[in-house]
């Protein structure tokens, strides 16, 4: 048996989405700043937008473009960082978690003979008609995840039934 320790999912999660996430003041300081060279794209990995603006810096269509784009740049960062994170998640196989560090949550769930017997609920509690509990740091897979293949690791939608990479049945 090994002596390393399985790592935690969510723990995996957050250290490779902090390497690949990107921040929304430095979008908008690039497109205001360098957005006549379309700087803030290849910041976002869109390369062929910034291979554009550096193509036509000289006219300055582009620094008008840049400091428009200084608007949009905080929303743009923030598709960017859902859809790496989404890609992260699927690799790994867990649904998306909340976004922030993950923080120790008490759930108070009343026991289940009580539950069934009709027991009046807790102090505070009132569960709700389509109430069902869940676990600190686990959520049930959220429609629209994305599943990924164990052979190949690409992303697949929720509710396929083999890979489109490689063509695996998918669990």
């Amino acid at each position: 048996m090994s002596s390393i320790p399985y790592p935690n999912p969510q723990a995996v999660f957050y250290q490779q989405y902090e390497s690949v996430r990107r921040d929304e003041v430095v979008g908008i300081l690039l497109s205001l700043f360098l957005g006549t060279f379309g700087i803030h794209h290849f910041y976002l990995r869109r390369t062929g937008l910034g291979i554009l603006y550096c193509c036509f810096c000289w006219t300055g269509v582009t620094t008008f473009l840049g400091f428009v784009e200084c608007f949009f740049m905080p929303g743009r960062v923030r598709e960017f960082n859902a859809i790496q994170a989404a890609g992260i998640a699927a690799a790994l196989g867990i649904a998306v978690p909340p976004f922030g560090w993950p923080v120790a949550v008490n759930v108070t769930v009343p026991p289940a003979s009580a539950a069934a017997a009709g027991a009046a609920p807790a102090a505070g509690f009132a569960p709700s008609a389509g109430f069902s509990p869940v676990v600190a740091g686990f959520a049930p897979p959220q429609p629209g995840t994305l599943i990924a293949c164990n052979r190949c690791h690409t992303t697949n939608p929720q509710g396929a039934r083999f890979c489109a990479g490689c063509g695996t049945a998918l669990s």
